[in-house]
């Protein structure tokens, strides 16, 4: 049996069992089951790390099945490889838009007043520009491409609480199985 350490790294964050429910997207019942020592399924784990943020095999003190740990390692560097990736989509984004910015702005210091609005009108409506198009196009094209990632709060581009809630909500068909250990 695999020893887990959900319910430390619950109670560490201050959570009850109701709120990693609702954070990660699982039902109450199977966070129970869960800390009880029960099975679950790596999408369900890989959903109960992602809410407490930690890596799958951080849920567990120790892994005696080597099948199991091997998948749960794999899960690992496949999440992590993906979270890089998708970091770096959004990055490029970031460095797009302040790129624009800073040659607008040197062009606006060319053109005396109506230079002021051009600057204002970039820094402030592109910026809610941008937030959109990063939910509405970018955010939903990287979810399918990097389903194992999670869109850093870092970026301007980040989504509410509500939105992840009802992405981890959504049928586990968008998450990959897996099958064999990657090498």
């Amino acid at each position: 049996m695999n020893t887990t350490r959900i319910t430390d790294l619950r109670q560490a964050a201050g959570w009850t069992q109701e709120r990693l429910a609702t954070e990660s997207g699982v039902g109450l019942r199977t966070i129970q089951r869960l800390e009880a020592g029960n099975e679950a399924s790596l999408e369900t784990l890989s959903l109960v790390a992602d809410a407490l943020r930690v890596s799958v095999s951080e849920l567990f003190a120790s892994i005696d099945d080597a099948d199991f740990g091997n998948r749960v390692e794999a899960l690992d560097s496949r999440a992590a490889e993906q979270q890089s990736a998708r970091d770096r989509a959004v990055a490029a984004w970031r460095w797009l838009y302040v790129g624009i910015g800073v040659v607008l702005t040197v062009l606006s210091l060319t053109m005396g007043s109506s230079g002021l609005a051009l600057f204002l009108a970039y820094w402030t409506g592109g910026l809610v520009i941008l937030i959109a198009l990063g939910r509405i196009i970018l955010e939903p094209r990287l979810d399918s491409r990097y389903p194992l990632s999670r869109l850093d709060s870092r970026y301007p581009l980040s989504r509410s609480k509500r939105q992840l809630r009802e992405q981890r909500r959504a049928p586990s068909a968008k998450m990959p199985a897996i099958v064999e250990p990657v090498s």
